[in-house]
């Protein structure tokens, strides 16, 4: 969620990829609708709408409490609220950080705004360009679910957030990082076990609605 303006997990950030070329650096951070779109979606119905809920009331206290001196996008998964945009100081940072930790159902918080002025209109341009590409990089590995991923990219750096195995992990990371125009992939990841998304996996095919279902 945009509009005119990272609880604080452990974001343990360590900056990788200088070493290949043409590879943007990668920061680790973290271990951790309807119808189609929550049927594939990892987290339950009801994660999905206290995420959509963490996005509007975070937007709208930042709006009372902050006006429109700063630019702030907060996006939350699994109930994990990512905070990206600028800032005029660091006490507006933290005050930012602050509101949106208290918000209801909040159980993680990544502060990545920076201090700085507003991007240009082409930098917002690219930013948007740049997370389409993503996406569809995303979509064109078979063996990935993109649906799997929540993608958003803030001055070129491109945040990934979902619940995802280590190897799809790595593998979006490696798309991210390919992308033109990409200078660092962020990862927001609840990192889950093989067998743990089977059960998803397992329990996603049962409550699929039967015209879904493939044909027994």
């Amino acid at each position: 969620m945009s509009f005119t303006f990272p609880v604080r997990t452990v974001l343990t950030a360590a900056l990788l990829g200088a070493t290949l070329s043409a590879c943007a650096p990668l920061l680790v951070g973290g271990a951790v609708g309807t119808g189609v779109l929550v049927a594939t979606d990892r987290r339950t119905s009801g994660t999905q709408l206290e995420d959509q809920g963490i996005e509007l009331r975070s937007a709208n206290r930042l709006r009372d409490q902050m006006g429109t001196r700063a630019r702030i996008n907060v996006t939350s998964y699994n109930r994990r609220a990512l905070l990206t945009g600028e800032v005029a100081n660091a006490r507006d940072k933290a005050l930012a950080e602050e509101i949106v930790s208290q918000v209801d159902n909040v159980q993680g918080l990544v502060n990545e705004l920076s201090i700085t002025a507003s991007p240009s209109l082409t930098q917002q341009a690219n930013d948007t360009l740049i997370t389409g590409k993503v996406k569809a990089g995303l979509v064109d590995i078979k063996d990935l679910s993109a649906n799997a991923f929540k993608v958003v990219t803030e001055r070129g750096s491109v945040y990934l957030m979902g619940r995802v195995t280590q190897r799809e992990a790595d593998k979006a990371t490696e798309v991210s990082r390919n992308i033109s125009g990409v200078t660092r992939v962020v990862r927001v990841l609840d990192i889950i076990s093989d067998d743990e998304l089977r059960r998803i996996q397992a329990g996603t095919t049962q409550q699929a609605p039967a015209e879904n279902r493939p044909a027994q």
